[in-house]
């Protein structure tokens, strides 16, 4: 337990690692490697090497050229680079687009701002298990599509979609393949080079590094050359100008050089703390589970409860820390985009609660967050009017 909270949502933010800090730590005073890694002098060499380090570390575990790799702040704006610059690069050639509505908002706000700027948008919806078939793709596919973006595993639901089918379509149709991989990457063994991937988004903070770090994988391809959003240095061929965050960027090759190493016995974990919490709580009544323990990402179980709002259900859990969706969504009142288009009904989306699990939660964390749920579905079902 983590003070004076039970936190279950890994799929939002993972603590860093103490091993991480320590290796942020060397390069934050004086008599570190703080220097930056442009400049020429010792110091800046120094830091250039430590760059590249962490460069080789990240691309060891997903399996691609380091010199591929554009260090972002983030998911997010790896998101906004790949679908912004490639689909206004591209433009020339064509303007439609296809997505999922299941995506997260950093890749469906993008599109939808895109398609108010003159881009045509083919929405693909899922099968109710989530999983999106590869012919839906190819059926919409036209001679001036552009670029897809299909998400590698649901923040929401843990579905995992068959990338390499996906990115198999896309290239024979010569069509730009974007994932994103935040919630993949150091939970899966991820391989770009099997992907058939062009652009892959990863985030530091999905896998025990510090937030504020991302990078976006770029393959060298003839015309896929995405257009920067920022100008202002001739950082990263300026496709990402700016000075780079040695601190946050050794973190994050710390944290991918440790996921690498645990990544099986870090997925054996957390499916046996997922099958834990859904045995400790599936015989309460009316619940209804959102997505495929077969076949999903173990490390998220997203639950509903008959009758219940998940902003009470959530209020009444406390001091468990799960979510009643998306953490970048949590401020809206509208049911789950995600849940929705896998066809549940706004009521059952109203109530559902994502909890998710990692590295560092405990059986003893899982078995009270079981006790909570279920004391919690139990109270606020009870000062519920009975029915006339």
């Amino acid at each position: 337990m983590s003070g004076d909270w039970i936190y279950l949502d890994y799929a939002a933010t993972t603590p860093v690692d103490p091993r991480v800090l320590e290796a942020m730590q060397e390069h934050l005073a004086i008599d570190g490697r703080f220097a930056n890694p442009s400049a020429l002098h010792p110091a800046g060499r120094s830091s250039a090497a430590a760059v590249q380090k962490a460069a080789e570390a990240v691309a060891q575990l997903v399996n691609c050229d380091p010199g591929r790799l554009i260090w972002t702040s983030g998911a997010t704006e790896s998101n906004n680079l790949a679908i912004q610059g490639v689909a206004r690069a591209r433009s020339h050639h064509g303007k439609h687009l296809v997505t999922m509505p299941t995506e997260h908002k950093a890749v469906t706000d993008v599109y939808k701002a895109l398609e108010a700027d003159g881009f045509e948008l083919s929405w693909l919806a899922p099968e109710a298990t989530g999983v999106l078939d590869p012919a839906a793709l190819e059926a919409v596919l036209r001679p001036d599509t552009q670029l897809v973006s299909i998400m590698y595993v649901n923040n929401e639901t843990g579905v995992v979609q068959d990338v390499a089918s996906l990115g198999r379509i896309c290239r024979e149709h010569d069509v730009a393949f974007h994932v994103d991989a935040a919630q993949a990457v150091g939970k899966l063994n991820v391989d770009i080079a099997a992907l058939n991937a062009d652009l892959v988004s990863i985030s530091a903070h999905k896998l025990y590094g510090p937030s504020g770090i991302g990078a976006l994988y770029v393959r060298k391809r003839v015309g896929l050359n995405p257009d920067p959003l920022m100008f202002g240095g001739a950082q990263q061929g300026r496709l990402r100008p700016g000075t780079l965050a040695v601190h946050l960027i050794a973190g994050f090759g710390a944290a991918a050089m440790l996921a690498r190493e645990s990544l099986v016995d870090d997925f054996a974990h957390v499916k046996a703390l997922r099958d834990r919490l859904w045995q400790g709580i599936r015989s309460t009544p009316g619940l209804t589970l959102n997505g495929d323990l077969a076949s999903g990402y173990p490390g998220i179980l997203n639950v509903s409860a008959e009758g219940l709002d998940g902003e009470s259900l959530l209020l009444a859990l406390e001091p468990l820390c799960v979510s009643t969706g998306s953490a970048c969504n949590s401020q809206s009142q509208e049911p789950s985009a995600v849940l929705r288009a896998l066809g549940v009904p706004d009521e059952q989306a109203e109530s559902a609660i994502r909890f998710s699990f990692g590295r560092m939660t405990t059986e003893a964390e899982i078995d009270a967050a079981a006790e909570l749920y279920g004391q919690a579905v139990r109270s606020l079902r009870a000062l519920m009017p009975e029915a006339a």
